[in-house]
């Protein structure tokens, strides 16, 4: 049997292909298929299956067009109401190929149709080799139950009790679990980063596993849940159907520095994917931040909406693709265009740019101890919590969408977060919405603890 893990860090993406005599399983594809062709071309085989977990959320899937260009059959579990053709699995469903058998069981909890593959390799043995759980079981956790249209989260928080300690964890313990997500995903609130574990690895150590009772399970699955992102139930819509191929998606056009500086008058989103630093040195004023070097998908379809139209600015033309790709894999399809020769076009139009200053933890203890700076926190509550610098406000970057921290525009702000991704994300759009003097922090929290800082442990003044 061949199997491989494909993982996708900047939507921390776990998908999978399976194989055996000629014939290929695909599970959970990305937008982009192309990486799945390539390997069957290279293992000599062809994709005849596509099964989907669920339907996701927080990336639009390359089913459709994956079956467009293999012929091959998709399959999805009940209760979803998927509109794209597709085989309804259920319960008792067993796929064979070759030497793989492939058995279905319903799981519903982080979806109504959320279902696990049980896949047995023969060759090896007659009893199952691994669990692909999708979004039902995680490494450290559990799918988190609120992104249903047509159940309460309380309703399906219990449904994932039973489907984990009455399905799941009835396969033997050294089945490995190979799961639809891993750290990074919004999808969770505690995974880790490994790649697999087994049943009784999960046992042991994963916290929701743990929780004997349903009622104190459904509790501490439905408090303090990780923000959902607005773009989530639209991509969820999307996968109902299926999206189109990305060959059919609209060219990006070149776009001149007046037309550019027009359009930000109008609103629209100038969206700088080239590294921080050069960010930080010299961008086009009134453009954000968010770098390509992390989950650069996410916060665009989290900051900016499905509908955004923005306009690119990037170093090459490298950078435009692969930025149109990662745009694609959330459900941005149409792109307004981007900044003809980039931040080079801005100054030889004779636009000034803009800068974002930027200092290290060691030079923001000074300002705060001579009371010279705001500081502003933009991690997540649960970050938050684990330990925070003395003074800091929070507000997490994930609901900038909705409002911006109530400090003073025009005294200095220094921004913080976990490494510097996020705050200087954050940075960029205060600029853009007036603030006159902010700082990023390079490093962040890690940096801060690296320089010995002292960090403080309670609740949060949000602004």
């Amino acid at each position: 049997m061949y199997f491989e893990q494909f993982h996708l860090g900047c939507l921390a993406l776990d998908s999978y292909m399976l194989a055996s005599e000629g014939e290929a399983i695909v599970v959970d594809p990305q937008r982009d298929v192309d990486v799945y062709l390539k390997a069957a071309a290279a293992q000599g085989v062809q994709i005849k299956h596509i099964f989907e977990t669920h339907l996701h959320a927080d990336f639009v899937s390359g089913h459709k067009e994956l079956a467009a260009r293999t012929g091959a059959n998709i399959y999805i579990g009940p209760n979803g109401g998927a509109r794209i053709p597709h085989v309804e699995v259920k319960d008792g469903f067993e796929l064979r190929v070759g030497k793989i058998r492939m058995a279905v069981l319903e799981t519903p909890g982080h979806t109504p149709e959320s279902i696990c593959l049980v896949v047995t390799d023969e060759e090896k043995s007659p009893n199952p080799w691994a669990v692909l759980t999708g979004d039902t079981l995680f490494l450290g956790d559990v799918g988190r139950p609120d992104l249903s249209g047509t159940h309460t989260p309380v309703a399906l928080a219990g449904m994932l009790f039973d489907s984990l300690h009455n399905k799941v964890l009835k396969l033997a313990e050294d089945v490995i679990v190979y799961p639809g997500h891993g750290a990074g995903s919004l999808c969770g609130k505690n995974m880790r980063a490994e790649r697999s574990s087994t049943i009784r690895t999960e046992r042991l150590t994963n916290y929701a596993l743990k929780i004997d009772s349903k009622e104190e399970f459904v509790r501490q699955l439905t408090t303090n849940l990780p923000p959902r992102p607005e773009y989530f139930p639209q991509d969820a819509a999307i996968n109902r159907v299926g999206a189109p191929a990305l060959a059919e998606l609209p060219p990006l056009e070149p776009i001149s520095a007046a037309q550019l500086q027009s359009l930000l008058q109008d609103g629209v989103f100038a969206v700088d994917v080239r590294p921080g630093d050069d960010f930080a040195a010299g961008h086009v004023p009134g453009s954000i931040s968010i770098p390509l070097s992390g989950e650069f998908a996410f916060w665009a379809g989290s900051l900016l909406g499905l509908s955004s139209r923005p306009v690119l600015i990037a170093a090459s033309d490298e950078q435009l693709q692969e930025a149109r790709t990662r745009l694609a894999r959330v459900g941005i399809d149409d792109a307004r265009g981007y900044l003809k020769d980039g931040v080079a076009g801005w100054t030889k139009a004779k636009l000034a740019l803009a800068e974002l200053p930027q200092i290290n933890p060691r030079l923001l203890s000074e300002l705060l101890q001579k009371d010279k700076t705001q500081l502003l926190d933009v991690r997540r509550r649960p970050e938050w919590e684990a330990g925070h610098i003395e003074g800091a406000t929070w507000l997490a970057l994930d609901d900038f969408k909705g409002k911006l921290p109530e400090i003073d525009r025009r005294a200095p702000v220094a921004i913080v977060c976990k490494g510097g991704y996020r705050s200087l994300i954050a940075g960029s759009l205060l600029q853009r919405a007036g603030f006159e003097n902010v700082t990023n922090v390079t490093g962040g929290v890690m940096g801060w603890e690296k320089a010995r800082l002292p960090l403080m442990t309670e609740s949060p003044v949000t602004v």
